[in-house]
């Protein structure tokens, strides 16, 4: 039966862990949870953003009459406010040089041309419609293989070791093979909005963000104005992904319009206008050659990728480092190409880099086992490693293989018959595949102040965000633990730049991050507490210290930072992350997925019947929030290796399917049994909570285990994602 949504998870021999329920999970469905566009300020006026027809030329002529002429509309900003816009910095979208309206310049369709601001938002809306452009346009270049793009190479560290060329030469086996995974946008549930209120020189900025200090401080220099007098509030986040992470042109526009006006501005951008004014994933491509003893020891891997960016940036990913790591190849070469193209600048993408990367590298390692005729988990095995190929360098821990035979015992791979096409069931051809998954463990430096009441109450304050992923709540059972209370005593208060600066919500990196300095913070009270009587009561105690209640500050710095510059940067809303790969070690989450998917024989329709993944992530502070992720991740990879992909016109540079309509994801029918399991890893090198990320983990090797699966159904082999039914015809 379709569409049954049967989920399963299991927690290996260590028994469950912690599971208590999210604790924003009544607020939000029942309406009581307030997202960034819900907080009400007084007397608001409404903007709606102008944006461009064309993907590259100038705006020749801006003709406002007919928006001004609208009843209620109040303000018009355009580039023809050169006083007001110019002396904006240039700090736009995950280090984008395009700052809109700050010339007649169009680098990318869709970008933002006006900002009408107006008493209500339907006059807004009605006036955006009738500003008047006429463009000199120039005939963009969209993607890979248009006219005018510019290759370089990307300035990253590209990892090498011994002499790849000569060892390909030399080997048994080798093969030589080339993938491409299609541009994507991220499409939260919740729409892009920005609202800007002024009290005098302080100014508030309320907007879905996975990093409220940074924000803060970008908005800062933007607008040339000090940290100190910015708040940026963000307490629930509808969905990121990646895309609520960097700092966009919009918020500075409408805290612009808002100053000039004297009033707070609301801005709630539409479906199609995301597509534009924020950050997506790049297609990429990528050439894969490998080299191989017949016994499947791998001698040499040569991984080259391209990266599509905008004309003016140079930004890209480069997971080469990641999948350079993978397995023991002693011989390994890596180059990764930015191309230009009149498309705006890509940035943060739930494993933006690892997805791409690893999605070619495992699929690879497929077409390498069925060359050697040989199981595809055993050729794993025979490649597995406990150092870095490159640096030699030991992982703190590494339980792939564990992984693997956790998830291969559940899904039955025993019964795995190599040659394609020989499982059926009456017009469908079963196809069965798998693929590693990994992610590198980062943290970052974060505050916290935890407050403990005589009354036995908690309240832990920290800058950090609840995206919907647990945040809260894995922070509140940390508290709970270390104090030894109910967590239902405990309090936490998130997504406020004016609270202790937390994580940026990404990398993974939240709960090891929050964990590490909640738990610093707890220690602090717990000694303070101890030099009171060691028998007496809670209340007690808080008697003989002769206070109602403890607070404690803390600040945790991940090992390998410098304290004071870290102490600085902490304060002033920048961040460092550290993990991956350090000066003395490897740092990395593993997982195995198992899929099984049924092709129609005459139709070529695909469906994915089952998914079976284990993954180990060190210490699983709360299993429902994090099989919630693991199997959310899963999902995901279902919906880049068969949906999902932005569409674009080739001719205008422009994006087809900016909706929900057009823009594929599964539905429940398209999901059916998901078995997650989380094998036991105990690794306190990582960090003192000894978690490691697995937000990102779980989308990571999907793609490429579908994949190989249909190429075990049907015998072709589709090199690039989606995988649609055109492709099997």
């Amino acid at each position: 039966m379709r569409g049954n949504g049967q989920t399963m998870v299991r927690t290996g021999r260590r028994g469950p862990a912690n599971s208590a329920p999210r604790l924003d999970a009544r607020p939000k469905v029942t309406g009581e949870a307030r997202y960034a566009a819900d907080i009400a300020v007084e007397n608001p006026a409404y903007a709606v953003l102008v944006t461009s027809a064309v993907a590259s030329g100038r705006i020749s002529k801006l003709k406002l009459d007919a928006a001004l002429s609208v009843p209620g509309v109040l303000d018009i900003l355009s580039y023809q406010d050169a006083k007001t816009v110019k002396r904006l910095r240039s700090i736009g979208n995950a280090d984008s040089d395009i700052r809109p309206l700050s010339s007649s310049r169009i680098w990318h369709d869709g970008q933002i041309i006006a900002v009408v601001v107006a008493e209500t938002f339907e006059a807004a809306r009605e006036s955006a419609y009738r500003v008047d452009v006429d463009y000199k346009a120039r005939t963009p270049s969209a993607t890979f293989g248009s006219a005018r793009t510019k290759t370089e190479a990307g300035d990253n560290e590209n990892p090498h070791v011994g002499r790849a060329a000569a060892a390909l030469k030399a080997s048994q086996v080798t093969i030589d093979v080339e993938y491409e995974t299609a541009a994507q946008h991220h499409n939260p549930m919740e729409l892009f909005s920005t609202t800007c209120a002024w009290d005098g020189n302080k100014l508030t900025i309320y907007e879905p963000s996975q990093f409220v200090n940074g924000l803060r401080r970008g908005v800062g220099e933007q607008l040339r104005i000090k940290y100190a007098n910015i708040r940026v509030v963000s307490k629930f986040v509808g969905g990121g992904f990646g895309s609520k992470g960097s700092i966009t042109a919009r918020t500075a526009l409408i805290a612009l319009v808002a100053r000039r006006l004297k009033r707070p501005v609301k801005l709630v951008a539409t479906r199609d206008q995301g597509f534009t004014i924020g950050s997506y994933r790049a297609e990429t491509r990528h050439r894969i050659r490998l080299g191989a003893g017949r016994d499947g020891k791998l001698k040499a891997l040569v991984h080259e990728g391209w990266e599509l960016t905008s004309r003016p940036d140079s930004y890209f990913h480069g997971g080469t480092q990641t999948t350079c790591r993978m397995y023991a190849v002693p011989n390994v070469k890596s180059k990764v190409f930015v191309v230009h193209a009149d498309r705006g600048t890509p940035g943060y993408m739930r494993a933006p880099s690892e997805f791409p990367y690893v999605y070619a590298l495992e699929t690879a390692l497929d077409e390498l086992a069925v060359k050697l005729r040989m199981d595809p988990v055993e050729l794993r095995r025979i490649n597995d490693t406990k150092s870095d190929p490159i640096t030699k360098l030991p992982y703190t821990s590494r339980s792939l293989m564990q992984c693997f035979d956790e998830a291969a015992n559940a899904f039955g791979w025993h019964r795995y018959d190599p040659s394609s096409g020989t499982m059926r069931k009456g017009e469908w051809l079963i196809g069965w595949g798998c693929a590693a998954a990994i992610y590198p463990t980062y943290m970052s430096p974060s505050a916290a102040r935890v407050t403990l009441t005589r009354a036995g109450d908690i309240r832990v304050d920290i800058a950090a965000h609840e995206l919907g992923t647990g945040a809260m709540t894995v922070i509140a059972q940390t508290a709970a633990e270390h104090l030894c209370r109910d967590i239902g005593r405990v309090q936490v208060e998130l997504g406020d730049s004016s609270l202790p600066p937390g994580p940026m919500a990404a990398s993974s990196a939240t709960t090891a991050s929050a964990c590490s300095v909640v738990m610093k913070a707890c220690e602090a009270i717990r000694q303070r507490l101890s030099s009171a009587d060691e028998a007496a009561t809670l209340a007690e105690k808080f008697k003989q210290l002769r206070v109602d209640h403890i607070e404690e500050y803390a600040e945790w710095i991940p090992p390998g930072l410098v304290p004071a510059d870290v102490h600085r940067d902490l304060h002033a809303g920048d961040i460092s992350f550290d993990g991956g790969v350090t000066p003395d070690r490897l740092m990395f989450a593993f997982g195995a997925e198992f899929v099984e998917v049924r092709v129609n024989a005459l139709t070529r329709e695909i469906r994915v019947p089952r998914i079976v993944g284990a993954f180990a992530a060190g210490h699983i502070v709360n299993e429902r929030t994090a099989r919630s992720q693991l199997m959310g991740g899963m999902i995901w990879g279902v919906s880049s290796a068969l949906h999902e992909q932005t569409e674009i016109d080739r001719k205008r540079a422009r994006y087809v399917n900016d909706n929900l309509a057009d823009y594929l994801i599964p539905v429940s029918a398209d999901i059916e049994k998901v078995e997650v399991i989380l094998v036991p890893e105990h690794d306190l090198a990582v960090n003192p909570a000894g978690v490691k990320g697995l937000g990102e983990l779980g989308n990571v090797g999907t793609a490429a285990a579908i994949s190989n699966a249909v190429r075990h159904a049907t015998g072709k082999r589709v090199r690039r994602l989606p995988i649609r039914i055109e492709h099997l015809l």
